[in-house]
């Protein structure tokens, strides 16, 4: 009891602050259940950064990794957005170097640059678009040249090159995302021996194995969408555990199962309510941003269309 108590506590206190403040809590779809709760908006980075900028709010709280808060700064240059927990840092982004973009835009100077938002701030003043795995197969067939210079993870290179039937280049072939690299075909059999009945679908991120045989690939959001729509009732949910929450509370109706227990994203899991209610009460960590790397970070995401 003594739990439930310092939880609906905590709640009430981030309330009470968020009206103080004139704020509004983001949360991806990977963050904690009781992170979910809060949220005034739930979603993946694109539909969170678009919502943003139809808030009328002073302040965003972004519950999420901290690449994705930078991008909820850069569509929303005026407003104060705050990151929680300044450890909550993407694992694959960490594993980018400007420097290797760099000699990519030297050694295939024809070629235009495309930048995942899972990325370091530095990198983003440097490339021709932006995508996030929302968006990324139209945005990459919308690129002006054949070949185009990747820089993330290599397993969305060859989505990327699946969808848009161009040449994709990685600036490196070790960037990958941790939770979705780890996710095998063997736990995906294991999962659909349990659940014959369950259709699988899955992340861009996951290897090209996971997704040959994932009857839909799409972002967390798509992932959510699809399954609303669809007659089926089972599904084999290959990303991030933490959507499952969403998926099951939304739809109740119908089953999900991970593809494997330990898909866990700990970057993701950093926020807690006491980080959201000590972000509130003493306005940290706040994101910021160079005006140079601000302004053609954000002509990258218009180009791209989103």
């Amino acid at each position: 009891m003594h739990r439930k108590n310092y939880i609906r506590n905590l709640k009430k206190e981030i309330q009470e602050l968020k009206e103080k403040r004139n704020a509004v809590i983001l949360a991806h779809n990977y963050q904690r259940p009781e992170i979910q709760d809060i949220a005034d908006v739930l979603g993946d980075s694109i539909t969170l950064s678009l919502k943003a900028k139809e808030i009328n709010k002073d302040i965003i709280v972004y519950c999420g990794v901290d690449v994705q808060a930078d991008i909820a700064k850069i569509l929303n240059p005026k407003k104060i957005v705050l990151l929680p927990d300044i450890n909550a840092k993407c694992t694959m982004a960490l594993m980018l170097y400007l420097k290797d973009l760099k000699k990519a835009k030297e050694k295939y100077p024809n070629s235009q640059v495309l930048l995942y938002t899972n990325s370091p701030i530095e990198m983003k003043g440097y490339v021709d678009r932006l995508t996030t795995s929302a968006n990324i197969a139209e945005v990459a067939g919308r690129m002006k040249t054949d070949t185009i210079v990747w820089a993330s993870d290599i397993h969305m290179a060859d989505y990327v090159a699946e969808k848009s039937g161009k040449k994709v280049i990685p600036i490196s072939e070790e960037v990958v995302c941790p939770v979705h690299n780890q996710l095998s075909l063997d736990d995906l059999m294991d999962a659909k021996e349990r659940h014959l009945q369950a259709e699988v679908l899955a992340h861009p991120e996951c290897l090209s194995e996971i997704r040959k045989k994932a009857k839909h690939i799409a972002s967390t959001e798509g992932i959510l969408n699809y399954c609303k729509k669809s007659n089926t009732n089972e599904f084999i949910i290959a990303t991030e555990n933490g959507l499952l929450y969403r998926l099951k509370k939304e739809i109740p109706n119908k089953k999900f199962y991970p593809a494997s227990e330990t898909a866990i994203c700990q970057p993701m899991k950093a926020i807690t309510l006491q980080r959201v209610r000590d972000s509130l009460k003493e306005m940290k960590y706040q994101v910021e941003i160079p005006k140079h790397i601000l302004d053609k970070a954000r002509e990258a995401i218009e180009k791209s269309g989103w």
